[in-house]
């Protein structure tokens, strides 16, 4: 696929300028990146999955080339704007990593009828509390944060992210790496200026609906993960109706950065049983 052949935008939604590029013709398929990444997430992926999709990638408020503005919003109501805008209308399938995840799953509940299958890639569902050990990372990134060290705070949640759990930065895909890290320098960037405030997306949290999810569901994980991300896929198998999963050893909380041709087979698959 040449650049060409993918159309980029700004979308005006609810007072932002939302970024966005489209490609392909066919099943309409939404990929939403994660909460450390924007829509470059998928840049392995986009000209695969658009072979046999109309494949929407887009920025979330606050990150990649969406900026942030004053206001309340919540991710949903962005996400459902941009895709009326785009005429993204008849069933779709929602695939989100990590928040991205979160995000598909709660719009799926809140409008089931059109959503055809949701794909969660090293996420969970919203409200989900887990009694599981953390990394001291975290605490050591929130401190850097608090203490304007963006740098420091970009390159242990890429330790934490993208490296994961059992691996060295020196054992992972150094381009990859690097973009990881230099999204999230702008997702950092974003959230040090303070503008807006994210509500959340529903009223009813997921975690407990599982449930009402009628529709096949996709979850992918990375062998090398957060102890949480993993529980996390454990639940979603044990409560939602229609589900099956899908490990891919060599990756960690972005495994279609880490494996792309690996989680594009998986995902071609999933499609292709639809």
């Amino acid at each position: 696929m040449s650049i060409n052949e993918i159309q980029s935008g700004f979308a005006e939604i609810n007072g932002a300028k939302i970024y966005y590029e489209t490609a392909g013709e066919g099943l309409p398929f939404v990929m939403i990146h994660a909460g450390v990444a924007d829509c470059r997430q998928w840049n392995n992926d986009l000209a695969s999955f658009a072979e046999s999709c109309r494949v929407l990638r887009y920025d979330m408020r606050g990150f990649g080339k969406s900026e942030p503005v004053q206001g309340d919003f919540n991710p949903m109501s962005d996400l459902a704007a941009l895709l009326e805008d785009l005429k993204f209308t008849v069933q779709l399938v929602l695939m989100g990593c990590s928040m991205g995840g979160g995000l598909a799953m709660d719009f799926a509940l809140a409008y089931p009828d059109r959503v055809r299958a949701l794909i969660m890639v090293d996420s969970g569902p919203s409200g989900l509390e887990l009694d599981v050990p953390a990394s001291p990372k975290y605490k050591e990134a929130e401190q850097a944060f608090e203490a304007g060290d963006l740098e420091r705070v970009a390159e242990l949640e890429t330790q934490i992210w993208f490296d994961g759990e059992g691996r060295s930065p020196q054992q992972v895909n150094q381009p990859m790496r690097k973009l990881l890290n230099e999204m999230d320098r702008i997702v950092l960037a974003n959230e040090a200026r303070n503008l807006g405030k994210r509500l959340p997306n529903s009223p009813s949290l997921a975690f407990d609906r599982l449930g009402e999810l009628k529709v096949p569901v996709l979850v992918i994980v990375g062998a090398h993960d957060t102890s949480y991300t993993l529980a996390a896929a454990e639940y979603m198998m044990e409560n939602l109706p229609l589900v099956r999963k899908a490990v891919i050893e060599d990756a960690a909380h972005l495994p279609n950065m880490d494996q792309p041709e690996e989680f594009q087979g998986i995902v071609n698959d999933f499609l292709n049983s639809l």
